[in-house]
């Protein structure tokens, strides 16, 4: 019977025990929602903060972006030509077409370029903006190297056929002679490439240049000897013989097969 009670009064023991594991009370509710309502409170601030902040930055950009455009704080006040010699820079200036007082990031500088580079005598043009006011003008004028004779005049070509002026040839300049000296035209376009090919050993003695067909090229020396060159193949072989020839007597120096020349 002894037994009995006190098995009984450890079980009342334990259960009493046990009600320190109660649910929470109202307190603890209340502390865990007054938290949770502060931390949305934190979270609508930061976002405000972020809000706010990328507005600034907007209205920094937006009015950045206004000075640069709107204001002549970086506009256009100089305009620098670099490279020309034969083409005045008062046509580049006409044909570039960029005002003074133009908001700088506001010049098309590939349409500029494009513009000037119409003038026939310029063989590549370069438009740049140089902050805080400059544009920088930056051109290669093309040079002759063969001319033609036509009822309108002295016609100078490039090395790539390109007629760009008409105008007296200066010293060195070649004088062409085939049946089409237009840029494109195959007959003038191996012609020059045989030209371009010389040593400057053979190159200085050379006076004219006639083709009329593809491999009947030859070159007329300015002692009046002539160089048959035949097609432009082979050209750097053809120089190293025909300049092995000059040294010998005769009139007519035949190089178009360069392993079996021929004078007389």
């Amino acid at each position: 019977m002894t037994r009995r009670a006190d098995r009984a009064r450890t079980a009342r023991s334990g259960t009493a025990a046990g009600q320190d594991d109660s649910p929470s009370v109202p307190g603890d509710k209340q502390a865990r929602a007054l938290a949770r309502e502060e931390e949305r409170a934190r979270v609508r601030r930061s976002r405000r903060t972020a809000l706010l902040i990328a507005l600034a930055v907007v209205v920094v950009v937006v009015g950045s972006a206004a000075t640069v455009y709107f204001t002549p704080l970086l506009s256009v006040r100089n305009i620098a030509v670099a490279g020309e010699s034969s083409v005045s820079e008062q046509d580049i200036l006409d044909r570039l077409d960029v005002p003074t007082g133009l908001p700088l990031v506001r010049v098309d500088t590939a349409a500029a370029a494009q513009r000037v580079a119409a003038i026939p005598a310029l063989a590549t043009v370069r438009v740049q903006r140089k902050y805080p006011s400059t544009v920088q003008v930056t051109v290669e004028e093309r040079t002759p190297v063969a001319f033609f004779d036509s009822p309108d005049g002295t016609h100078l070509l490039d090395s790539s056929g390109v007629d760009f002026a008409i105008a007296p040839p200066p010293p060195g300049v070649v004088r062409l002679v085939t049946d089409n000296p237009v840029y494109g035209d195959p007959v003038t376009k191996d012609a020059l490439a045989v030209l371009d090919t010389l040593p400057p050993l053979l190159r200085d003695q050379v006076g004219e240049l006639r083709a009329s067909t593809l491999s009947d090229i030859s070159i007329q020396l300015l002692d009046g000897r002539t160089v048959v060159w035949g097609d432009k193949e082979d050209s750097e072989r053809k120089a190293a013989v025909a300049i092995a020839l000059l040294s010998q007597p005769g009139q007519i120096f035949d190089v178009s097969s360069p392993d079996l020349p021929t004078t007389k």
